[in-house]
């Protein structure tokens, strides 16, 4: 295997292209170099060394390959080769010389290949017309002054200097103006930012105050709404009250087959149907309490009796002799002097009657369905009088030859049932007379 090695003793200062340098190079004489040290005198305004930037741009032709040992490298050795023109040394320092002073006379570095030759003398060749040109342009202007009369020159030229001059000043004014109406501008701009903010707190507040309010009226309405239900509740219930009669909706006298009734309870008894005592006491209860409001409706105050309603076991007092006759029963055998439930419930007919008497009073018109009298009820349609007293059998036991029982019957409970519902019935003829001044009272009022 060859080794293949070439000397390379320059390169190209744009390309870095290996140069091989004419033979000529290495005899110059001393004249040569003087002449080549003089300044070349070109465009100080010409640029050439950024104008031949450009040729950085070349893509070279050849890069060096590689060396025998396989490495991208060159080496400067002798020529070898005999050659007459002095040392190696000599011919290196004359050429160095040649081109420091080229390249010193100018702002491009030298040694430079054919081809960066060729294209930096184009920029210059460039150069040169452009430059050319421009003298050209300017000897012309100069001629045209030269053939044009100073005098009038100078005078149109000061008053167009003059000219220009106040509309600087003119415009200077302006600008003063200008900056002047910036500045209050951006005082009005400051100002009004100012106010912005300030605005804007005062939606902030407004809203969070609006909100609020907003909430407060939500809650206020709906508390409203629900005032105006309950008043028109309120408002019906009233109407409803006031249509409605006190003692027809307290008291409910009504009948249940033959007994007369008051709230449910009733009041009397039959052999086929033996009503318990605590029942017809209760509703002798009921019967005092109702006859004893409606008397004090009516501002009547019973002589010699007073009622004195105290659920099943009222009673009445006779105010004469500062006794007590109970209005209930317990059943049971009785004796013949045990007279006192009779007795209450005389009196209870005879405060009845002075009811009656009271509103006839008042009313000539009013007539009760029952007359009363001595503690009887007489039927108007029949002619049959009631007694109100308790219904009373003696059972007798004769002793003679023979044995025989003997029932003496004073009042039957038949009677004694129908007498009460008679004055049950009474009773409401008195309640219903004065449910009717009662409304008529309110109507009045109103």
């Amino acid at each position: 295997m060859v080794d293949n090695k070439v000397d390379v003793h320059y390169v190209c200062q744009r390309c870095l292209q290996p140069l091989k340098l004419d033979s000529s190079f290495n005899s110059l004489g001393e004249h040569t170099l003087a002449e080549l040290s003089l300044p070349i005198y070109s465009n100080p305004d010409v640029d050439l060394e950024s104008q031949a930037t450009s040729l950085d741009h070349l893509i070279p032709a050849f890069r060096w390959g590689e060396s025998g040992n396989g490495t991208n490298d060159f080496t400067l050795v002798g020529s070898g080769n005999g050659d007459s023109g002095g040392t190696f040394s000599h011919r290196m320092k004359v050429t160095a010389g040649l081109f420091d002073i080229v390249s010193g006379n100018s702002e491009i570095d030298h040694p430079l290949c054919e081809e960066c030759t060729d294209t930096m003398l184009d920029l210059m060749d460039h150069q040169l017309r452009l430059t050319e040109d421009e003298w050209n342009d300017y000897s012309k202007f100069l001629k045209r002054l030269e053939n044009e009369n100073a005098d009038e020159g100078l005078d149109v030229l000061t008053n167009e200097l003059g000219s220009l001059q106040e509309e600087e000043e003119r415009l200077m004014n302006e600008l003063s103006a200008l900056q002047e109406e910036d500045k209050a501008m951006e005082r009005d701009i400051q100002e009004q930012e100012k106010d912005k903010e300030r605005l804007e707190r005062e939606e902030d507040r407004y809203w969070r105050e609006y909100s609020k309010h907003r909430r407060d009226f939500m809650v206020t309405e709906d508390e409203l709404k629900s005032l105006e239900c309950q008043l028109t509740y309120a408002q019906a219930q009233l109407e409803k009250l006031k249509k409605t009669n006190v003692f027809n909706a307290t008291f409910h006298i009504w009948h249940s087959g033959h007994f007369g009734t008051i709230n449910n309870f009733r009041l009397g008894r039959l052999p086929s149907a033996p009503v318990d005592w605590s029942e017809i006491n209760a509703a002798w209860g009921q019967t005092a309490l109702l006859l004893t409001a409606l008397a004090r409706k009516m501002n009547l105050t019973f002589d010699k009796f007073r009622l004195v309603p105290y659920g099943n076991h009222s009673y009445i007092e006779v105010l004469a002799e500062h006794k007590e006759l109970p209005l209930y029963g317990s059943g049971g055998f009785r004796f013949l002097w045990d007279t006192k439930f009779d007795a209450a419930m005389v009196a209870f007919l005879d405060c009845l009657q002075q009811f009656k008497e009271e509103v006839e009073k008042g009313d000539s018109g009013f007539c009760l369905p029952y007359r009363m009298d001595n503690g009887k009820i007489e039927d108007s349609a029949t002619g049959n009088s009631y007694s109100i007293n308790m219904p009373f059998r003696v059972n007798c036991v004769i002793i003679q030859p023979l044995t025989v029982p003997l029932w003496i019957q004073f009042n039957s409970e038949e009677q004694w049932t129908k007498a009460l519902k008679f004055l049950l019935t009474n009773l409401k003829w008195g309640l219903t007379w004065v449910s009717s001044q009662f409304a008529k009272d309110q109507l009045d009022s109103r």
